[in-house]
This record gives C-alpha cells, structure tokens and sequence, in this order.
C-alpha cells in the first residue's frame, strides 16, 4: 500500500510521533479510571511535556519538507495521499499554534478535568467556571490562529470533523428540530410511554458487570484486545489501535438500563478501532477519521442494534438470567428501553429527545467564543435554555451545566458531531435495508461486516464527507434520521 520513497521516509519520522501520542492515551485513560486524585499534579505536567514534544517532531524542518515533497508527487495511492492529507492538517495546527499555547491548553485541560469533576459532585459551576473560562480564552486564540472563513466556531469544528462549518450543522438542525418536535406531539398525543417501573428498580453491580460481559460477547468483542473498566463518565480509548481498545462505563445501582446501553455505545466507538485495516495501524491514518463518523458507529449500535425488538429478544435471555425480570415480558424490556420523554441528561436522553440536547450546547459554545456569553452566565442560560427546547429545568449545576465533560477537556466544536453521528447511522441502516433481519437471525458478523467494510477498515485513508459519498451516496442528511424515527415510532 505504500510505494512511494517519501513516504516511506515520512512514517519512519511519524513512528516516534505515534509513540508519543501511545503514551498520552495511556495517560489519559489512567487519568480518568486508577490515577489517584494528587496524581494530577505530575501527571499535568508530564503530559504538557509531551504535547510539546509531539509538536517538536511534528515540525521537524526535514519532516515538513518529506510532507511538502509527496504532496507534490502524482501517483500515490490512496493510503498515501490520505497520510499526507491527515500530515497537512496537523502541520497546519502546529505551524498555526504557538508551542506555549499548546503546552498550556494541555496542562489547563489535565487540571481541569479533576477540578470539573469535583465541581460536579458538589453542584457547583463556580468552582470550575475559572478553569473553563481558561479554556475558552485559548480555545479562541487557537481558532484565530487556524483561520476561518465565515465564523471562527467553524475552526474549532473541524478540529473533530474536517470540513465541517456552522452553515452545516444549521442545516441538520432546520431538519430535526422541527422533526423532532412534530413527532414529540404525536407521541405525547399518542400516550406513548414516558416511564417505566423498570427505571426504579435496583441492580447488584457485580450482576449487571457480568450482564454486560454476556451481551458483548452476543455481538462478538475481542477479549484479547479489549478491556471494561468504570469512570465517572463513560468513553472509549484506542490505546494502540487495532490491537489495545478499551471502553468505560458507569453504576449508579438502579435503572440498569444505562449501563447497559452505555456499555452498547462504547462498543460501537471500539469496533471502529478494532476493524481498521491492521495495514494502517501506528500511521497517521490508522484511526477513525472524525468523530462524527465515530458517533455513527457508537449510535448504530446502541440504538439501531441494541434498542430494537429483535435485538431484545436475543440479549433477554442473558438479562433474565441475572436481573429480577421474571414479571416483565420481551415487550416490557422493549418500551423500557425505548421510554420517550424530555429529560435533563444527555446520556440519559432517549432516541427522540437526544439531538435538542445537542442544539443546546452547540448554540452555547458559538456564543462563548465570539464573547456574546460569559462563562459566569452559563448556567442561567443553560437553565433556560432546556426549559425552552425541551420543558425541564436543572435544580442544581450538576444535572444542569456541569453534567458533561467535553469543556473540563477543552472539546469545544466536539458536540455537533454526536448529532452527524445519529444522522449517518440512521442513513447506514436505510442503506444497508436488512439490519433488523439479520438481528433477528443472529446474524451480528454480517451487520458488522458490512460497517467494516464500507466505514472501518478505510480509518482516515479519506475525509469523512468523501467517504460517505464513496460508500452511501449521500453525506449528512437529516431527512434519513426524522425517517428514522417516525418509523420506528409510528
């Protein structure tokens, strides 16, 4: 797959980039699972450290000119022109940005992080709210120094989908969410279920552990290169990607349900990882090529897949066996796992209600790194804001502003691809057509087989908006997703 000289020369520069980043995965799983609170301390410094020296090798004058070089050659391959491209965008971050501004957003970031977490657990914004105006004043110094054409919020989306800008994300939203708000008023009208005494009812940890151990390897996980562990907010992380991928999930002792389905999500993200062409592990394309189409993956099988009626059928069996569910039927488990109703937590919210979770967020952040909002008048707005979208209002910071960890991470511009995520796997399955057949006959490979051969084996050979036309004909288009959802609602 590689025949040309330079880039020959430009991978055996990158391995040593690769092997820093390897580090800082591992750091920053251990960050949020084992570490030790007082770790940060080191733990921030060392990973600034780090951060520097990647941007070191990155423009490393004979690597810039390897880079330069192949882009100029004309008969590369695809893998080749795709590792100079994914080279070209990350030479653009790091000739853009300052080495000290890269070291301070990853040691703001790091001690952020513990701070938002103690933040959470008292319910107060204040306590992070310094740390977070930190991370806004350099996330805008970071777009200014990137560039953009219409609105400097669209620098720091395409940090996590490239191409992607304001005007896109607009346009998904004009579709979902008069979409969504339609289709809440005809459940509502409809008595379609908004609880379930399922949600109330208590789960021993070690059961429900063992529970999700049995359904992942329903849909096939690789003991050998994944591992389960718990964090305050569930994620996945390519360590070492095909090879090392490890998931998290959380346990709050009732409502089983989310674990469950957190545990479904995070297998999603991990399959991607694990499914990546092994020719194309430790280069620049040897992983997910953004996290919109990363979310796809994740929703596809939490929701496509995990939440459907076949797909019920097949996991109830384990789920009787080490839950309390003798009074409930197959159908009972199904409008458990399927209630609709406006809710204040994101991770919590149903297929319906999720993306104007979204919308919330990312109107807020558009508005923070234009200085149209303070960070001090977050929660207000917040407050206000889900009482408009969706008619609840957070007590308190915690089930409110504080609840999600992206900002105590420094992802703005992150939250709009969990919506493309929705949007694409919602087209997947009506591309595909016979998704719920085959779950139905237990046939999990030929579904995954199919994600794997039109999405994960390519990584980021191409961008994502070329690979979804090169697969699916289309790109993110919001009609597949309200179509969706009427169906499956109807």
């Amino acid at each position: 797959m590689i025949r040309s000289d330079t880039v020959k020369q430009i991978l055996e520069h990158y391995r040593v980039i690769w092997a820093l980043g390897h580090a800082q995965s591992v750091m920053g799983w251990d960050s949020e699972t084992y570490m030790p609170e007082e770790g940060i301390k080191g733990r921030a410094a060392a990973r600034a450290e780090i951060a520097q020296l990647i941007q070191r090798f990155m423009l490393d004058e004979k690597f810039v000119k390897l880079v330069e070089k192949a882009e100029e050659e004309k008969d590369l391959t695809d893998v080749e022109r795709g590792i100079v491209r994914v080279l070209k965008r990350d030479l653009k971050f790091y000739q853009r940005v300052p080495p000290e501004i890269v070291k301070e957003f990853a040691k703001v970031t790091s001690e952020a992080f513990v701070v938002w977490r103690n933040a959470k657990e008292k319910a107060k914004f204040d306590i992070f709210a310094p740390h977070l105006e930190k991370i806004v004043e350099l996330s805008r110094i970071i777009a200014d120094k990137l560039g953009y054409e219409e609105h400097p919020y669209d620098a720091l989306l395409d940090l996590y989908e490239e191409g992607l800008t304001s005007r896109d994300v607009e346009a998904v939203f004009s579709v979902l969410e008069p979409g969504i708000r339609k289709l809440l008023n005809k459940l509502e009208a409809a008595g379609w279920p908004k609880k379930h005494p399922l949600e109330e009812v208590p789960y021993e940890r070690s059961k429900m552990e063992t529970a999700i151990v049995e359904v992942l390897e329903l849909v096939g996980y690789p003991k050998t290169r994944f591992r389960i562990d718990v964090s305050p907010h569930p994620f996945t992380i390519g360590i070492t990607t095909p090879f090392d991928v490890r998931i998290t999930v959380r346990y709050r002792g009732v409502d089983f349900k989310e674990p469950l389905f957190s545990a479904l999500h995070e297998y999603g993200h991990a399959l991607y990882e694990l499914n990546i062409d092994e020719s194309l592990a430790m280069t620049p394309v040897g992983n997910g090529v953004s996290l919109g189409i990363h979310e796809s993956q994740s929703r596809f099988f939490e929701n496509v897949v995990g939440r459907s009626r076949e797909f019920v059928a097949k996991m109830s069996p384990i789920l009787r066996k080490h839950l309390d569910l003798a009074k409930y039927t197959d159908e009972d488990l199904f409008y458990y796992f399927n209630t609709v109703r406006p809710s204040l937590i994101r991770t919590e919210a149903d297929e319906v209600t999720y993306n104007l979770h979204i919308l919330l967020r990312y109107r807020l952040e558009r508005l923070m790194i234009t200085g149209e909002v303070k960070v001090k008048e977050l929660p207000e707005l917040w407050n206000n804001e889900m009482d408009r979208l969706l008619g609840v209002r957070p007590k308190n910071d915690a089930e409110g502003v504080l609840q999600d960890i992206h900002w105590s991470h420094g992802s703005i511009g992150y939250f709009p691809t969990y919506t493309l995520g929705n949007v694409v796997a919602a087209m997947i399955y009506y591309k595909h057509g016979r998704v719920r057949e085959l779950i139905a006959e237990g046939n999990i490979a030929a579904v995954k087989e199919y994600l794997r051969e039109k999405v994960h084996k390519w990584g980021s050979v191409y961008p994502p908006k070329e690979l979804l036309v090169r697969s699916f004909g289309d790109t993110y288009n919001a009609e597949y997703l309200v179509k969706y959802l009427e169906e499956k609602y109807r």
